[in-house]
């Protein structure tokens, strides 16, 4: 049987049990202690206004809004270390956003889907596996599958916790990841990673519009209409295109190093037509032997391939939005000869470069939405 809880009972719960006690609760004991009380419904109330814009909000008024509304929940369930998407993701949704419980004590676990918290108001508490840091107003953290955390959050301060089930990022929003920069790659492996890639930090600066997306976002999470998940997937196109305009701010941390590494990946995206891993290496002050295994931890593959890929990337955006030749193009990329060009790119895509745009130059005359923005 479904039972429904609302958010403020939820939080209020939480309050006052960490107020008499000194202590605080997991979400789940919570929904125990409020089902104990007879506060869960049957029935979940009628769904958010279809005719409200939640951006053009206060905080303070749309978390009162936010305090009436129900979601499901299960009462003695335990909480586990290892959670399913389906599990906190509604089955007809790509997305789901809750405001996060205040007061809650923290319990490491993992999940399958990508997590993004974002600190609208005061500050939380990250946990990631040994290490503990706080996230102040404007900080969003990008949580990869399989990395264990945690997130507390302070007092009366307002965090947003965004699911994203794995399948639609990876389908959905890719498009923004598919640039010819290193640190989109790095973004890209530590998401695929399975073994707990860790996680970045982007600060933001435009608090308003931040606000305005994901007030916005959270309300059609609650709306029933048939249009409202595609509504809030529209959303978080808006929050990536905001966050991946100044990913130059992103901080990389968990397994695979420190935020340092970003300067590394930064200078071979704008050098990779030219950058060998000796100049690398003494700009940066490592040993190559050292670099070459940062940067395999950083991105999943060498040195060499790192570069192959992004000279790809590019060589593939020019044949097909361009009309330059395929010497040009070789050139353009850091290839000195067009006959070495055209082995690699055999290599990598099993076709000639003069092949490739024949089979596939047309098809992006077509707008197909979501695909990537026309241009080299």
């Amino acid at each position: 049987m479904t039972y429904y809880a609302t958010f403020g009972d939820l939080q209020q719960e939480l309050k006052t049990y960490f107020q008499d006690t000194g202590k605080k609760l997991q979400f789940h004991e919570a929904v125990d202690r409020l089902a104990q009380k007879g506060l869960l419904r049957l029935s979940q109330p009628s769904d958010c206004r279809n005719d409200v814009m939640f951006g053009q909000m206060d905080t303070a008024d749309f978390n009162r809004i936010v305090d009436e509304i129900s979601f499901p929940v299960n009462p003695s369930s335990a909480l586990r270390t290892d959670v399913n998407e389906d599990e906190m993701i509604p089955q007809v949704r790509d997305v789901f956003i809750i405001r996060h419980p205040r007061y809650t004590r923290p319990f490491l676990h993992k999940h399958n889907y990508v997590e993004l918290d974002y600190v609208a108001e005061g500050s939380c508490r990250l946990y990631y596996e040994g290490e503990r840091r706080t996230l102040g107003v404007g900080e969003m953290c990008v949580i990869a599958p399989g990395s264990h955390h945690d997130v507390e959050i302070a007092d009366e301060s307002t965090v947003y916790c965004i699911m994203l089930r794995y399948s639609t990022f990876e389908t959905g929003f890719f498009s923004f990841l598919r640039h010819d920069d290193a640190l989109a790659l790095f973004f890209r492996t530590m998401l695929q990673d399975g073994d707990g890639a860790g996680y970045l930090i982007f600060r933001t600066e435009n608090y308003d519009w931040m606000r305005v997306i994901l007030q916005n976002a959270l309300g059609e999470c609650f709306k029933t209409d048939v249009y409202s998940n595609g509504c809030c997937v529209s959303w978080l196109h808006l929050l990536f295109g905001c966050l991946l305009r100044s990913y130059s701010d992103a901080e990389p941390h968990g397994r695979r190093g420190g935020s340092d590494f970003t300067q590394v990946l930064e200078h071979i995206r704008h050098a990779y037509r030219t950058v060998t891993l000796t100049e690398l290496a003494e700009r940066f002050h490592y040993s190559k032997p050292h670099l070459c295994t940062l940067i395999r931890q950083n991105t999943g593959v060498s040195f060499t391939e790192l570069i192959k890929r992004i000279r790809m990337n590019v060589a593939v955006r020019y044949l097909l939005h361009t009309g330059l030749s395929v010497g040009e193009i070789a050139e353009t990329v850091g290839y000195h000869s067009a006959d070495h060009f055209s082995r690699v790119f055999r290599s990598a895509h099993g076709v000639s470069p003069q092949e490739y745009r024949r089979k596939y130059a047309q098809e992006t005359e077509r707008f197909v939405p979501f695909e990537d923005e026309p241009g080299p």
